[in-house]
């Protein structure tokens, strides 16, 4: 899967317009020179990741995609192509979603959905991520600038996996990775934890949607993780005006402390609101 550096990188694409920029790195437009297909290349220069851990992370990303996203793949995951590793950077050519984010549509639509809709996105993510722990690969970082949008289809595509970690064999994951505001409570505590740091973080995304608001708030860093390790799940009434006591338990049941008693991504999907309100949603 990774086919030499940046030389080779420039044989097979055509690189084009930047149309993206993280913490870490760029994404542009690309063109197959083989097929002509339109992709996208995510660029990562090793040089600002001064993080052990984070240089780490970047080194094993395509492997860990490629685990996750090969055939037969969910049509709810960024594709991985092909993999380009240098001294200087690591390249990924993936899905190019032209369709937005799922932040820069609830920024559009005054911060949050309709519940049909927000069920139908919810059960999307929870089949993403479903396929991605069956093959034993976390995702770290689910967060709504992490969820695009495919502009043909119009389908929800779980993407990069710059923070993802392999589980398999039953091995634990640690370290802080993630985002503030949509980390699990097992995660900023510091001890060891599974796969279900990703539907504790989907919980988050629902509940946005949903209500337009995250569900721990903190004004930094530390206040933020101080309200999600006390985890008091609220659903205030002028947020929540019309949201199901369906919905609600479902959050209940994402967002639980106790990591035996949430759900998994698998019993997400199989929950009575997801089936009745959301289940239409996920293709394939």
């Amino acid at each position: 899967m990774v086919h030499g550096g940046e030389e080779a990188l420039m044989r097979q694409y055509a690189i084009g317009d930047e149309i993206g920029r993280g913490r870490f790195g760029t994404v542009r437009r690309c063109i197959s020179n083989a097929t002509g297909e339109a992709l996208a290349l995510k660029t990562t220069p090793k040089a600002p990741l001064r993080d052990p851990l984070d240089l780490a992370l970047a080194e094993q990303e395509p492997k860990l995609h490629l685990l996750a996203s090969s055939p037969p793949c969910s049509p709810h995951l960024v594709a991985l192509h092909a993999a380009f590793d240098d001294a200087d950077a690591v390249h990924l050519v993936v899905d190019l979603c032209a369709g937005g984010d799922l932040f820069t549509l609830l920024s559009a639509r005054g911060g949050r959905l309709p519940e049909r809709e927000a069920a139908g996105l919810a059960a999307q993510l929870a089949s993403a991520l479903a396929a991605c722990h069956r093959r034993g690969v976390a995702h770290r970082d689910v967060k709504p600038d992490n969820l695009l949008f495919d502009a043909a289809t119009g389908a929800l595509k779980l993407a990069d996996f710059g923070s993802a970690e392999w589980f398999g064999d039953g091995r634990r994951m640690s370290g802080l990775v993630g985002t503030p505001y949509y980390v699990a409570p097992e995660v900023v505590a510091g001890r060891e934890y599974g796969e279900k740091v990703d539907v504790w973080s989907a919980g988050v995304v629902l509940y946005v949607m949903l209500s337009g608001t995250v569900p721990f708030y903190g004004a930094t860093v530390p206040e933020i993780f101080e309200a999600v390790l006390r985890g008091n799940l609220r659903f205030p009434p002028r947020a929540f005006a019309g949201v199901s006591p369906e919905a609600k338990d479902l959050m209940r049941r994402m967002l639980c402390k106790d990591v035996s008693r949430r759900l998994s991504a698998e019993q997400v999907l199989r929950h009575p609101w997801i089936a009745s309100c959301g289940s239409d949603a996920v293709a394939g």
